[in-house]
């Protein structure tokens, strides 16, 4: 049973965002949904293995699901362990160091093998300013101080 304090509400329900930005193109709804799906699983194994990256794949799932399955999305918003960083970064309150410095160390590393092993001019300059740019973006996300768990 969880005896923390519980993490903030989002600020408009889920049904009313869905409706917003709802996919209602047959095609697309499913795969999106299925990525949503992909992503809370790599994100559930990136808690267990050092080179995936957890709050990354959450939001995008959160993010998939708000636009395919208004359950799905609540569910995940309002899971004891998963959904308090996604209801903190939608809320403008950043991300723990620890995800900072997590996601930026695999960022770095991923794109530093790539360079090494793929012999291409185009991927050894752009890879760098794809890297510098999530760099910039995370270094300036707000740094979530969480309270300590008991």
């Amino acid at each position: 049973m969880h005896t923390g304090p519980r993490p903030p509400q989002p600020t408009e329900s889920a049904a009313g965002l869905a409706e917003r930005k709802a996919i209602r193109n047959p095609l697309l709804r499913p795969l999106i949904f299925a990525c949503g799906w992909l992503s809370v699983v790599l994100g559930v194994l990136g808690i267990f293995l050092p080179v995936l990256p957890t709050t990354p794949f959450l939001l995008l799932a959160a993010a998939c699901f708000l636009r395919t399955s208004p359950r799905f999305y609540h569910w995940l918003i309002h899971h004891p362990r998963l959904g308090k960083y996604v209801i903190y970064y939608l809320d403008g309150k950043g991300i723990p160091r620890k995800a900072k410095i997590y996601t930026l160390t695999t960022l770095w590393l991923t794109m530093l093998i790539t360079v090494v092993l793929v012999d291409s001019t185009v991927v050894r300059i752009i890879l760098p300013l794809i890297g510098l740019s999530v760099t910039v973006y995370i270094l300036r996300l707000p740094t979530l101080v969480l309270p300590p768990e008991k």
